[in-house]
């Protein structure tokens, strides 16, 4: 019971955190913010979640189960906010990032932060930079992202 009561109180701070954010940043609709990441309550989610990022006394960890990796994947296909979502895999083996509209990159902007918040570790451009080349971005999204965090080319 305390790896979910754990798991609830993670779940709710960062929501809070990114309906603030998306607040701030503009241009994501205000049920989209309320309704962020919804599906992380239902069942097919919040038990490989609870599983994976807390122990039953509820203390965090991170330990994978392959009901996470499922659970992860519809997260990531389910929800525009995730850069994931706008990959495209060509039967040729190609994988193509599509650009993000407005509003699903201002959220997924508004969800590092949150998270990073949710996390006590608030710096969004600092992990950016240390995630970024796992990121398959279309040049616009990655343009756009890397002008909100302010990212200088000495960066590069």
């Amino acid at each position: 019971m305390r790896r979910h009561i754990a798991y609830a109180r993670y779940v709710l701070r960062h929501k809070w955190y990114v309906f603030s954010e998306c607040l701030k940043l503009g241009g994501v609709p205000i049920w989209s913010a309320i309704l962020h990441d919804w599906d992380k309550f239902l069942p097919s989610e919040w038990f490989p979640y609870a599983r994976t990022f807390y122990n039953k006394d509820g203390s965090k960890r991170y330990q994978e189960y392959p009901e996470f990796t499922v659970a992860w994947n519809h997260h990531q296909k389910w929800n525009k906010h995730h850069w994931q979502y706008w990959l495209i895999t060509w039967d040729r083996g190609e994988t193509e990032a599509l650009p993000m509209p407005n509003r699903h990159r201002s959220e997924m902007l508004a969800d590092w932060r949150g998270a990073g918040k949710a996390l006590g570790k608030p710096d969004t451009r600092m992990w950016y930079l240390d995630n970024r080349h796992k990121m398959i971005l279309h040049p616009e999204t990655r343009a756009w992202i890397e002008l909100m965090l302010h990212v200088l080319p000495e960066d590069n």
